[in-house]
């Protein structure tokens, strides 16, 4: 038996059939408290727009709410889009966090809008944010704003002005960078930052990426060592078969948008299995629950447990991406909640 790594969350907040938004984000909060009396190690909300089918974002009213809710477990952001917003904005909102909840606020910053063009013309309507060429630049930037001796610009007269995130607090959230293939990968190695890769996006280059963010590291003061951990979509139930039938409305979601067809909110399980795809969106399905964690628990675990010890990583942060039954309430994911609920066992 392989040794379990420790568990976490990343969670869209999806949006189904008939369900509203509100409804939504509360089957989200009642998911954080489940996952943090579940003894999960950290609980992350992503940032998408213009999705009927993802209620994830704003992560920071996201995480402000669920560290109200909870005690122990992390709560953070997987991540912040940063080419859609200033960095003192983020560094200013994640101090802000910090000083709610100290030493539990992680901030995961990712490269992509999260979203199509237009939305991103939207965000960005007041003028440019964070430039995508200048990511480098303003991850850095946002490390120093949150630090107490804050950063030092040099204005265009040649003076000195001192800029620190406000409230300040007594510690600095956990910067991770994330993505799926190497250009993350690397700057994270380049500032001796945590590094994620979003295996439940696209698994591709998985190893090599890797490999060059461990090869690559330059320890830093606050991570002397490489820390890495990855995602992967997860549906667990009682049994093999019920697991097989909670995975299809995401699965076919998720051929949906790799194949350009219109997107509304997620299916029921009852609406995904009445209408079949055809052969191409077939076999996309195919293919990607080849690389998802679907089962009944004791294979899923064991699974998710030989999945850590191939790539080296000590944690796995599983997205519990569970339809629901037409029946079942519209403010809560049962299955959701048992996906972590067996997993914890």
């Amino acid at each position: 038996m392989s040794t379990s790594p420790s568990l976490s969350v990343l969670d869209l907040v999806p949006v189904r059939s008939g369900q509203t938004s509100a409804q939504a984000l509360a089957a989200s909060l009642a998911l954080v408290e489940r996952a943090d009396e579940l003894g999960y190690e950290r609980y992350w909300f992503a940032e998408h727009h213009n999705m009927a089918a993802v209620a994830a974002s704003t992560p920071p009213v996201m995480i402000a709410a669920a560290a109200a809710r909870t005690s122990r477990i992390r709560v953070g952001s997987g991540g912040v889009m940063l080419p859609n917003h200033a960095p003192l904005v983020v560094a200013e909102q994640f101090a802000a966090l910090e000083a709610l909840a100290p030493g539990r606020i992680d901030l995961g910053i990712g490269r992509a809008p999260g979203s199509d063009p237009v939305v991103t013309a939207l965000l960005r309507a007041s003028g440019p944010t964070s430039d995508v060429e200048r990511f480098p630049e303003h991850v850095q930037n946002i490390l120093a704003l949150m630090e107490p001796d804050g950063a030092r610009l040099r204005l265009t007269d040649g003076k000195i002005y001192d800029v620190r995130a406000t409230p300040a607090a007594t510690g600095s959230p956990t910067v991770w960078l994330l993505g799926s293939s190497d250009y993350s990968a690397r700057l994270a190695a380049e500032l001796g930052l945590p590094y994620v890769f979003a295996n439940h996006f696209s698994g591709a280059g998985i190893d090599q990426v890797l490999a060059l963010y461990r090869d690559g590291y330059r320890p830093s003061d606050a991570h002397p060592e490489p820390r890495t951990f990855l995602t992967v979509n997860a549906v667990v139930a009682p049994t093999a078969d019920e697991a097989h039938e909670r995975a299809l409305p995401q699965l076919r979601a998720m051929a949906r948008l790799r194949t350009g067809r219109p997107m509304g909110r997620a299916e029921t399980v009852e609406e995904a299995l009445a209408t079949p795809l055809d052969g191409l969106g077939q076999q996309m399905i195919d293919d990607m629950r080849s690389r998802w964690v679907i089962g009944e628990p004791e294979a899923a675990r064991q699974e998710i447990a030989d999945l850590a010890a191939r790539r080296g990583v000590d944690e796995v942060m599983v997205v519990p991406v569970a339809g629901t039954y037409a029946g079942e309430p519209l403010d809560a994911t049962p299955g959701r909640v048992r996906t972590l609920e067996l997993l914890a066992d």
